[in-house]
């Protein structure tokens, strides 16, 4: 009987440890905000028909990333011409689905459209946001919460590819960063009832398509310091939470001789204790800085700038820290890799030589990269380059991974796949 009792007492710390080790992914870089996950034992290798859980076929395209609570999926999607929220069971079983908006737009011959924003989610309520401006919150059960047409109460968006920044949820507040040629906007809002709490008018000095923003705002909370980071129109700027008011920005991005007009963001910086990551544009700067103490314009400020690479910046798959190690994936697949006190380069490699849309992610010693055709490089991670697998999909997507209880869950502009060590 005491043998009975031993082994039955080690089943229910097993079982209760790997609950304890299941993570949500809540938005589209994950539970904090970065593109990291501590899950464990999930596959390098998979193809069509090997570690795939389920595939589910989907209304339409999107390139927007799924969201995972416990057992429940979120994603967006285009359906023609209507724009839908879609509830999932990680067992690929569809709860619901619910229309949310009209007026889909393909971007860039099908690169993108109106579903490009990806949803967020607390547990109890999940947030939607398209390109047509509507934004909405829903229950768990697909019970419309409240709704608004962010077009109708700030500006009409103006803004050559489409509105793609995701809405940040944080706290009781979701946070929209509003940078088009119409208005240079910073929102706060009541996540329960819509309603705003401040709106903050941002400076900039930038014209022309500069002033358009597709890059998501993000939280820096680390070492006592908190502050909403915006980035865009030239500038990556902090704000406090509690007004919106402007703490310090910092600029650099642009050309000091010859200014680029056409120089939009569309990466998100990222953050560390003690260091910020911030991209640029086409082939510009990456910037390290250190925000301790920041306050004001600290452009060239060497007590906070840390490190500037010339012209490593990644355009549009966003930076990942991990381990004292930041990684840039460039559009081209070139993977860079520097140390993230020094900026120093570890190392650059081409992983993959094809069109690179989505923000890489680390899980259990790996770095996910995804190109545009559906082929997934799994690069090792550390300080010695190595492709451990390139698994070929061969269905296009622009979205990045969201990986949740032992399961990668990549959305293609056809399906959703879970994937696993099957």
């Amino acid at each position: 009987m005491k043998i009975f009792y031993v082994l039955f007492s080690q089943f229910l710390f097993l079982i209760f440890f790997q609950i304890a080790q299941a993570e949500d992914w809540p938005n589209w870089r994950g539970p904090r905000h970065d593109g990291t996950s501590v899950e464990t034992g999930l596959p390098a290798k998979w193809s069509p028909t090997q570690n795939i859980k389920w595939r589910l076929e989907l209304p339409g395209p999107a390139p927007s990333t799924p969201v995972i609570w416990q057992d429940r999926i979120f994603l967006t999607s285009a359906e023609g011409d209507n724009l839908v929220l879609i509830c999932l069971t990680t067992g690929g079983k569809l709860l619901w689905k619910k229309p949310v908006s009209r007026g889909n737009v393909d971007i860039r011959e099908g690169e993108s459209n109106a579903a490009a924003p990806s949803p967020s989610t607390d547990g109890q309520h999940v947030w939607a946001f398209f390109g047509t401006g509507d934004l909405a919150c829903f229950d768990f059960d697909g019970n419309e919460v409240w709704k608004f047409n962010v077009q109708e109460r700030y500006k009409k968006f103006n803004i050559y590819w489409g509105i793609a920044t995701t809405p940040l949820l944080d706290g009781d507040r979701l946070y929209l960063l509003l940078l088009h040629t119409n208005t240079q906007s910073v929102v706060a809002l009541d996540k329960a009832t819509g309603k705003e709490i401040w709106h903050h008018p941002r400076k900039t000095n930038a014209y022309s398509e500069s002033l358009h923003t597709y890059a998501s705002p993000i939280i820096y909370r680390f070492n006592g310091q908190e502050f909403l980071l915006t980035h865009g129109a030239d500038y990556i700027v902090a704000h406090n939470l509690k007004d919106g008011s402007e703490i310090w920005r910092c600029g650099g991005l642009q050309s000091s001789i010859m200014y680029n007009p056409f120089f939009r963001f569309v990466a998100s910086p990222v953050g560390a204790p003690g260091l910020i990551v911030v991209p640029s544009a086409k082939s510009g700067p990456v910037l390290g800085i250190n925000p301790v103490g920041a306050s004001g314009d600290i452009t060239n400020n060497k007590t906070h700038l840390i490190w500037r690479l010339g012209n490593e910046t990644p355009d549009v798959p966003s930076p990942l820290i991990h381990d004292g190690l930041v990684y840039l994936c460039r559009e081209n697949g070139t993977l860079i890799c520097v140390e993230a006190k020094t900026g120093k380069e570890v190392y650059k490699e081409r992983a993959y030589n094809r069109r690179h849309r989505s923000s890489p992610v680390y899980a259990d010693g790996k770095i996910y990269l995804i190109a545009m055709d559906g082929t997934v490089t799994v690069v090792k991670a550390g300080r010695q380059f190595e492709i451990l697998a390139q698994n070929q999909m061969n269905e296009q997507t622009a979205a990045s991974l969201a990986i949740s209880d032992g399961t990668i869950y990549l959305r293609t502009y056809k399906a959703l796949y879970a994937i696993a060590e099957l």
